[in-house]
């Protein structure tokens, strides 16, 4: 795993509201360049998933040093904005 701040993005195939936004994620990505995202498919890493209390998707965590910082973890549709203001939010602590 990377230094610094990872984003994981949890998501899934099946999952519409994932699609929905992964086309979007390249701009997030380019908009906070220091951080370093990591898709994770929820159903090949189920056991994440459920230790880590991924229940709905598409879910963002970010981890520093092992240190959970943040959170955007539910089951509705994320809009580009959203998931910008929770980075910043993170970026910042």
């Amino acid at each position: 795993m990377e230094k610094g701040k990872n984003v994981f993005f949890f998501t899934a195939d099946w999952c519409g509201d994932c699609r929905y936004i992964k086309p979007q994620l390249p701009e997030i990505e380019a908009d906070f360049p220091a951080l370093q995202f990591i898709e994770v498919d929820r159903d090949e890493y189920m056991d994440v998933a459920v230790e880590w209390n991924i229940f709905g998707i598409p879910s963002l965590v970010v981890i520093e040093d092992g240190k959970e910082l943040g959170r955007l973890v539910n089951k509705d549709r994320k809009t580009k904005e959203e998931i910008e203001a929770f980075l910043t939010s993170v970026q910042s602590a």
